[in-house]
C-alpha cells in the first residue's frame, strides 16, 4: 500500500502541474482579485475535487463515463462555461473590473472544476488502476484523492506567493489588461478543446 500512494504522488504532483483550466483561473484570480479572491477560488477548486474524488470512490463518476450523454452533456456545459469566462476577460477595459459569478471566486473555482468532466474520468480511470491487489477499492481511492486535494492545495499556495511577488507588476493597468486577454484566450481555447474532444 505505501508504494501504490507513494507512486500515485509522484503521478499526480506532474498532473496537479500540468496547465489547465484550473490554473489559468486561478492566475486571473490572483491578477484580478488578489490573494483573497484566489483562495476563494482555490477553496471552490478543491471543493469541486472532492465532489468528483468521492463521486469516483463510489462509482458515479464510472456512471457518468459510461453514459455517453450524460457525459457529452457536461462536457458542453463546461465548454460554454470556459469560453463564457474568456470572452468576459477579452472583454475587460482598462483596469481590471473584479469579475462576477463566471471570472473569480468560490462560484468560478467549483463550476470551472465540476464542469470538466475530464476531471471525473480521470479520477475514475486512472485510481482503480493504482489500487493494490487485495485493498478495497473505495477507501484506497479516497485516499489517493486526498493526496491530490493536498498537493493541489500546496500547488495553488505556491503560485499564489510566487505571483504576489510580482504585485507592483501587476498593479499596472497595462500588464493585468495583457494578463485579462491572454487568460481570456487560453480560457476560450480550453473550452473549444472541450467541446471538440470525444
Amino acid at each position: 500500500m505505501i508504494t501504490a500512494l507513494l507512486a500515485f504522488a509522484l503521478a499526480a504532483a506532474v498532473l496537479v502541474m500540468l496547465p489547465g483550466p484550473d490554473s489559468m483561473l486561478m492566475l486571473r484570480a490572483i491578477a484580478v482579485s488578489g490573494r483573497a479572491g484566489a483562495i476563494r477560488t482555490a477553496a471552490g477548486i478543491l471543493t469541486g475535487l472532492v465532489v468528483w474524488i468521492t463521486s469516483a470512490s463510489i462509482g458515479l463518476a464510472a456512471l457518468l463515463k459510461a453514459s455517453e450523454i450524460g457525459y457529452t452533456t457536461l462536457r458542453v456545459v463546461g465548454a460554454i462555461y470556459l469560453f463564457a469566462i474568456g470572452i468576459q476577460a477579452l472583454r475587460a477595459r482598462g483596469a481590471l473590473q473584479r469579475s462576477g459569478l463566471l471570472g473569480t471566486g468560490y462560484t468560478a473555482g467549483i463550476a470551472c472544476n465540476l464542469f470538466n468532466p475530464k476531471v471525473g474520468v480521470f479520477f475514475v480511470t486512472f485510481l482503480p488502476g493504482l489500487v493494490p491487489r487485495g485493498a478495497d477499492v473505495g477507501t484506497t481511492s479516497l485516499m489517493f484523492g486526498a493526496i491530490f486535494i493536498v498537493e493541489t492545495l500546496i500547488y495553488f499556495a505556491v503560485m499564489l506567493l510566487a505571483v504576489e511577488r510580482l504585485t507592483a507588476w501587476l498593479r499596472d493597468d497595462v500588464v493585468r489588461r495583457r494578463i485579462e486577454r491572454l487568460s481570456g484566450v487560453v480560457l476560450i481555447a480550453f473550452g473549444i478543446r472541450l467541446a471538440v474532444e470525444a
